[in-house]
């Protein structure tokens, strides 16, 4: 985790501790909607960088949540609807490969035990 809070901050500029606990937040909110998304109980090393681009989406969009545009003096910001939607395409190889198939069984009620 720290490795993604120091990479997290260099890249968003801050060279103070005093958004650690909220970046820690936006981090470990990722990281369990991409377990989510992917189906995996341990996000690997290898997908980080996806942890740290959507924790510096969702960084910038605070106090904007829920907004998808803003507009002021001639400057317009839209926002994604989906921080993830980017990275759709690993996340859903991720998920198919992890994907356990479902076993449905049937009971007929009215089956004789011979």
């Amino acid at each position: 985790m720290s490795e993604i809070l120091s990479r997290i901050k260099r890249l968003l500029f801050i060279d103070n501790d005093s958004s650690d606990e909220l970046l820690s937040d936006i981090v470990d909110m990722t990281t369990q909607r991409l377990q989510t998304l992917t189906g995996l109980a341990v996000i690997d090393v290898s997908l980080n960088y996806i942890i740290v681009e959507v924790s510096i989406k969702r960084f910038n969009r605070l106090k904007n949540e829920g907004m998808s545009s803003y507009s002021q003096e001639g400057e317009s910001i839209t926002f994604s609807d989906n921080d993830f939607a980017e990275f759709s395409k690993e996340i859903n190889q991720i998920a198919d490969s992890n994907s356990k198939p479902s076993v449905i069984k049937f009971v007929n009620p009215y089956a004789q035990n011979k």
